[in-house]
C-alpha cells in the first residue's frame, strides 16, 4: 500500500511559542479574504493611505488615534502639498538596469529621478529636496521590450524611461529613489517612488551559497543576499535569552551578497543579522534586526537563528542514513493515497501517549498508541469545565474564543520564515530537539508504512515591515520578497504579505527551502497551500530539481517525491496577472496534483460559499429534498444530471480529452464538459495531476456537512451510509484520493465550518471510537454564527450523534475501500491512454437512472487484444455507487454474459451483500446508499 500521510502545522509558524495568530479565511477552501484594509483621510488636503500598515511609523500613530467621524485637520503652507504623499507610494518600476516604467506621459516636459542616500528627500515649493544625486532620464517612444512585459504582465501599458549607460546602478539602489515629472515650464507634475525587483533580478541574482555552511576543517561561513543594504553584520549570542550580543561581526559585500567567516566555536549559538536598509513603508534608512532567510535552527522565541550543523551524527537517529532504503514502496505516484493530518490533533487526547508528549513529533513514535494503531490500521488544555455541556450550548465556543489566540492549537498558516520544524511540537523548543524530533517522526511513519507529506505555505508571510518582530525578509530587502500592487503596497488576496515567486530569488528561496526538507528530514512530499499564487515556473523547476536527486549521492531518491496543492485561480495573480502561475489548467502536463473542487461540489452540492443547505449528488438532490428552495423538478434534474458528468469526468481523473457520454448522450470531452461560469471541468493531462476529494481541514468536516444538507428526519445510520459512499467515489475514482482525517471515523467539529483557530476542543480526533465529537457545543462565533439557526436544532437532536457502533463500522467500510483499491491496479491506472482505453461508465445519456453512477474498467484478456494485460487477478471491474435513497435495478446490454462476483472484500457490511448481478440480462440490484463492486476472475 502506498498511503501517504500529509502532515499540517508542522513546519510554518515559525514562532515557536505556544501562541496562535489566526489564519484569516473566507468561508470557502477555495478564496481566502482580503484582510481589512482601513483608509485613513486626513482632511485640508486629504492624505489618503491604502493601510495605515504602509505608513510611516509617526503618520500610523496619528492615523491609528482618529475617528472616521473627526477626521484630523493638517495645516499645510507648501504649494506643493498634494504631493506629500507621493512618496509613499511606490508607482514606478525599475525593470532592467536602462529601463524605467512609469504609467505618466510626459508630452513636452522632463523626467527626473533622485537618490538620497540618507532617504532625505521631500517636496518642497520648488520640486524635490534632500536629494544627493539627479539624473535626468529620457522618454522613449514605443512600448517596454516582451521581456519586461512577459515578467511584469501587469505593467504591459506603462512607458519606459531610459536610464543613462554611465550610471552606477549596483550603488544607487541603496538609496531611497524618486522618480519626478515635470511639466515645460518646470513645474512638478507627478512623483512616486520605484520598485525594485526587475533590476534586482537582472543585476543581482546569485545561485552561490547562503545561508550558514560549515567547512570540513572547522569554522563556519555566513552568507546573506541583500543587495539594498547599506551595511550588515550578524550579531552572535551564546545563549538564546541573551539580550546581549558576545560579539558583533561586519560582513563584507560582493555583488549585493555579504559574508564573513566564523571559529568553530560559533556553531550551537545564535546569531541575528543587523542591517542597515532604507525602507520604503518608513521613508526611512532602517536598522533592523533579522533571522537569517536560511535558518535551519531557531531559538524557542523565534527571535534568533540557531546555528546548528544538519549532518552532525549527534542529531541523526539510529538507521537515519539508511532510511532511503527502508522507506515503502512507491510503484508510481499513482499509487498514493493521501491522509491528512493535523500533527498535534493526531495525539492531544490521546491517553495511550505519555503526556510529555501528546500534540507532538514523538506522538508518532509509540507503537502502540490508540492513534498510531489507527494509521497501521490505515498502511493539552484543560477542557473538563466543558464536559457535560449541553450539545448546542454557546459557553464552550465564547471559552474557546477567550483563549484562542493564546492556547497551543493553529493550523500553521502564519509563517514567519521557512525551512524549520515547528518548536511548539518538540518536547524542547531550544536547541536542536526539534530537528532530532522531527526526524524520528519521519522514520517512525516510514517504518509503519506510511510515506509523509509536509503541508507547505510558501504563498504568504505573517508579517512585513522594518520593526515587526515576526517579519523577517521584508527587512533584508524591503519591497522584494513580497509582491507589490501598482500603487506600492503589499498585496493581501492569500491572507496578509503575499511573497512573490516571480522574483528570482524567492524562486530560488522556496527551490532551497523544498530541497532541504527532501535531503535534510527526508520527507516524502509536499503539498502547497494556495499554489497558484505561486508562479508554475518555481513550481516546475522545484519538481525538476528534486526528481534529479539520488540516493547514491543525496540519501534521498528524488524521483518517488510527489508534489500537489491548491491550484485556485484568483487575486493579481489570476489569469496570468503576474506570470504563467500554477493553476490548475496552467499544471497540465506537469505532473503535479492540484485540488478537484469539482468532484467535491458535485458530490455534496453547492460550494463551500453557497448556502449550506444546497444539496448534490449524494445529499438528496431532487430525490430526498431537504426543504431548502433548488427550483423546478426540471431544474433540480438537470442539477442532478450535470453534476453527474462532473463526478464521472472526475472519476476518469479528471482528464481533459477523456470522451463520454454526457447528460444529453453526446459523446463529448471532459474540457468540453462546463461549469456554470462556461469554465471547463476537466483540466488534467495525466491521472496524477488530480487530487479527488470531497473533505479537507478547510470548511466543515465530510460528516458534519452530510448532517447540513440531508433532511433533518433521516436517521443517523443513513447519515453514516452515505459518508461511506462519499469515501468510495474518492477511494475508486482514477487520480489520487485524498481524505481528510477522520473521514473514517465520522470525525465532527460540531459544524464548525472553519477551525483554524478553534482549539483543540472543537478539532478533537478520538482514535478510541467512542465519540466523532458531534454536539460538543455551538461552533464559534466568528465564522458560524450567521448559520446558528441550522446549526442548533441539528445539534440539539440526539438522533444526529453517532454511537461507536457506528464509527466502527464506518472505519471498517474504509479499510474495505483502501484495500479493494489496492487489491488491482485497474483502480491506479498510470495514463490517461489507460484509462480512455480501460474505463466505461453506463447509465448514461438523458434516459439513465438518476442518483447511480456505473462504472466498468476492463483489463487486457483474450477476448481483448488491442488492451495489455496488468491485473494478474481480475480481468473485469464493475463499479455501482448508489446514491439513491432506494435501491437501484439497472439492466445493461453491455455487461450481460459476464462471471461477475461479488469483489471478496466486502467485510461485515451486511447491506453489500444484498447486491445482485444477474449475467443472462446483464442486470444489476444494488441497496440503497451503497457502493459495490462486482469482479471477474481472470480466466486464463
Amino acid at each position: 500500500m502506498a498511503l501517504t500521510l500529509t502532515l499540517t502545522t508542522s513546519v510554518h509558524l515559525l514562532n515557536s511559542t505556544s501562541v496562535a495568530r489566526p489564519r484569516i479565511l473566507a468561508a470557502d477552501s477555495r478564496h481566502r479574504s482580503r484582510l481589512p484594509r482601513p483608509s485613513s483621510s486626513i482632511s485640508n488636503f486629504q492624505l489618503r493611505f491604502p493601510s495605515t500598515t504602509h505608513c510611516s511609523e509617526e503618520l500610523r500613530c496619528l492615523c491609528s488615534s482618529s475617528s472616521a467621524a473627526s477626521p484630523m485637520q493638517f495645516e499645510v503652507s507648501s504649494p506643493n502639498s498634494q504631493f506629500l504623499d507621493s512618496l509613499l507610494y511606490s508607482r514606478a518600476y525599475w525593470v532592467t538596469e536602462r529601463v524605467i516604467a512609469w504609467n505618466v506621459d510626459v508630452g513636452e516636459g522632463s523626467c527626473y529621478l533622485y537618490a538620497s542616500r540618507v532617504a532625505g528627500l521631500s517636496f518642497s515649493e520648488d520640486g524635490i529636496d534632500g536629494f544627493d544625486f539627479r539624473v535626468k532620464l529620457e522618454a522613449e517612444s514605443g512600448s517596454l521590450h516582451n521581456n519586461v512585459i512577459e515578467k511584469f504582465p501587469h505593467i504591459g501599458n506603462y512607458k519606459p524611461f531610459k536610464v543613462p549607460l554611465d550610471l552606477d546602478v549596483r550603488d544607487l539602489v541603496k538609496s531611497q529613489l524618486a522618480i519626478v515629472c515635470f511639466d515645460a515650464e518646470g513645474r512638478l507634475i507627478q512623483g512616486t517612488g520605484l520598485q525594485l525587483p526587475g533590476v534586482l533580478d537582472e543585476l543581482f541574482s546569485y545561485d552561490g551559497p547562503l545561508g550558514a555552511h560549515f567547512t570540513p576543517g572547522g569554522g563556519v561561513s555566513l552568507h546573506l543576499w541583500a543587495p539594498t543594504a547599506q551595511e550588515v553584520s550578524v550579531c552572535i549570542y551564546k545563549n538564546p535569552l541573551d539580550k546581549n550580543p558576545t560579539e558583533i561581526c561586519p560582513f563584507e559585500e560582493v555583488n549585493g551578497v555579504w559574508s564573513t567567516n566564523g571559529p568553530s566555536s560559533w556553531e550551537g549559538c545564535y546569531y541575528a543579522y543587523k542591517v542597515s536598509v532604507y525602507h520604503p513603508s518608513t521613508l526611512k534608512v532602517e536598522t533592523c534586526y533579522a533571522n537569517d532567510p536560511y535558518a535551519r535552527g531557531l531559538s524557542a522565541d523565534a527571535s534568533k537563528t540557531y546555528l546548528v550543523n544538519l549532518d552532525s551524527d549527534d542529531l541523526k537517529p539510529e538507521g537515519w542514513e539508511k532510511l532511503a532504503d527502508k522507506k515503502p514502496c512507491l510503484r508510481s505516484h499513482s499509487d498514493i493515497s493521501i491522509y491528512e493530518l493535523h500533527v498535534r490533533d493526531f495525539s492531544v487526547y490521546d491517553e495511550t501517549v505519555e503526556p510529555e508528549h501528546r500534540g507532538g513529533y514523538l506522538a508518532f513514535t509509540f507503537k502502540d498508541s490508540a492513534g498510531v494503531k489507527h494509521l497501521q490500521k490505515l498502511a493539552d488544555a484543560d477542557t473538563s469545565v466543558l464536559e457535560g455541556l449541553p450539545p448546542d450550548s454557546a459557553e464552550a465556543q465564547a471559552r474557546i474564543t477567550e483563549i484562542q489566540n493564546d492556547d497551543g492549537f493553529n493550523w500553521g498558516y502564519n509563517p514567519v520564515l521557512w525551512g524549520v520544524p515547528k518548536g511548539s511540537y518538540a518536547s524542547d523548543p531550544t536547541g536542536p530537539c526539534r530537528i532530532i524530533e522531527f526526524r524520528k517522526m519521519v522514520q517512525a511513519l516510514n517504518r509503519i508504512g506510511l510515506n509523509v507529506v509536509l503541508d507547505v505555505v510558501y504563498n504568504h508571510l505573517h508579517a512585513s515591515g522594518p520593526h515587526n518582530k515576526d517579519s523577517v525578509l521584508d527587512k533584508i530587502v524591503p519591497g522584494y520578497y513580497l509582491r507589490r500592487n501598482n500603487d506600492g503596497f503589499i498585496e493581501n488576496s492569500t491572507c496578509v504579505n503575499n511573497t512573490a515567486s516571480e522574483h528570482y530569488m524567492v524562486d530560488r528561496l522556496i527551490r532551497d527551502d523544498l530541497l532541504n526538507w527532501v535531503v535534510n528530514y527526508k520527507v516524502d512530499g509536499f503539498r502547497f497551500d494556495l499554489m497558484g499564487h505561486i508562479m508554475k515556473d518555481t513550481m516546475v523547476k522545484a519538481k525538476s530539481a528534486i526528481g534529479n536527486l539520488r540516493k547514491e549521492t543525496d540519501g534521498v531518491d528524488g524521483s518517488r517525491i510527489y508534489l500537489y496543492g491548491e491550484g485556485w485561480n484568483f487575486g493579481e495573480v489570476a489569469n496570468n496577472g503576474r506570470g504563467v502561475n500554477a493553476s490548475q489548467f496552467n499544471l497540465t502536463g506537469t505532473g503535479i496534483g492540484s485540488f478537484n473542487d469539482r468532484i467535491r461540489d458535485a458530490t455534496l452540492g453547492g460550494s463551500p460559499f453557497g448556502h449550506p443547505l444546497q444539496q448534490g449528488f449524494i445529499t438528496g438532490l431532487l430525490l430526498q429534498p431537504n426543504g431548502h428552495e433548488h427550483g423546478s423538478e426540471a431544474t433540480q434534474h438537470l442539477m442532478l444530471s450535470t453534476a453527474k458528468d462532473h463526478i464521472q469526468i472526475g472519476m476518469a481523473a479528471n482528464l481533459k480529452d477523456y470522451v463520454l457520454t454526457n447528460r444529453e448522450g453526446k459523446e463529448v470531452k471532459g474540457s468540453e464538459i462546463l461549469m456554470h461560469d462556461a469554465t471547463p471541468v476537466a483540466y488534467a493531462s495525466q491521472p496524477t495531476e488530480t487530487i479527488n476529494y470531497v473533505s479537507a481541514h478547510d470548511n466543515e468536516t465530510l460528516f458534519d456537512i452530510i448532517s447540513l444538507k440531508t433532511p433533518m428526519e433521516i436517521s443517523v445510520d443513513e447519515r453514516c451510509r452515505i459518508n461511506s459512499l462519499a469515501s468510495s467515489m474518492i477511494a475508486l475514482s482514477q487520480g489520487i484520493p485524498f481524505f481528510h482525517a477522520g473521514d473514517e471515523i465520522l470525525r465532527s467539529k460540531s459544524l464548525d465550518r472553519d477551525s483554524y483557530n478553534s482549539g483543540d476542543w472543537f478539532n478533537r480526533l478520538d482514535f478510541s471510537y467512542n465519540s466523532n465529537n458531534w454536539g460538543v457545543g455551538l461552533p464559534p462565533k466568528g465564522k458560524n454564527e450567521h448559520s446558528w439557526p441550522l446549526i442548533k436544532p441539528r445539534l440539539q437532536d440526539p438522533s444526529f450523534k453517532p454511537q461507536s457502533s457506528h464509527i466502527v463500522a464506518t472505519l471498517n467500510s474504509f479499510l474495505d475501500l483502501l484495500r479493494i483499491r489496492y487489491s488491482s491496479p485497474l483502480f491506479r491506472l498510470d495514463t490517461a491512454k489507460a484509462i480512455q482505453e480501460r474505463v466505461r461508465f453506463h447509465n448514461t445519456g438523458p434516459s439513465s437512472v438518476p442518483g447511480a453512477i456505473v462504472m466498468s474498467i476492463e483489463d487486457g484478456h483474450k477476448g481483448i487484444t488491442s488492451v495489455s494485460q496488468i491485473d494478474p487477478i481480475y480481468s473485469f471491474i464493475v463499479v455501482i455507487f448508489n446514491a439513491r435513497p432506494s435501491e437501484f435495478s439497472f439492466l445493461s446490454p453491455a455487461l450481460k454474459d459476464r462471471n461477475l462476483e461479488l469483489h471478496p472484500v466486502k467485510s461485515g457490511d451486511e447491506i453489500v451483500k444484498k447486491s445482485v448481478y444477474e449475467a443472462f440480462s446483464g442486470g444489476f440490484l444494488v441497496p440503497a446508499r451503497t457502493t459495490t463492486v462486482f469482479v471477474e476472475l481472470r480466466n486464463g
